[in-house]
């Protein structure tokens, strides 16, 4: 390998807005992180399911308000 072309691979400190912290190793040096394994709600089992049923009956209840169906007509 050709020397003084690679960047300096050092022990950086990675630190979470949470608390955690750990060392890894990194050509940028310490890191802040705004979130990490240990307090995503996908790691940490936290997750909120979305109920996409739910979101159809919002849709019908949303457009049958401005009219019928399509394809059927209201009583007048």
């Amino acid at each position: 390998m050709r020397e003084g072309i690679h960047p300096e691979y050092k022990k950086s400190v990675v630190t979470c807005v949470c608390g955690n912290t750990f060392v890894t190793r990194s050509t940028a040096g310490d890191l802040k992180l705004e979130i990490c394994s240990n307090c995503h709600p996908f790691f940490t089992g936290r997750q909120k399911l979305v109920d996409s049923a739910g979101r159809v009956e919002k849709y019908n209840r949303k457009y049958a308000k401005k009219g019928a169906v399509a394809g059927q007509t209201q009583p007048s």
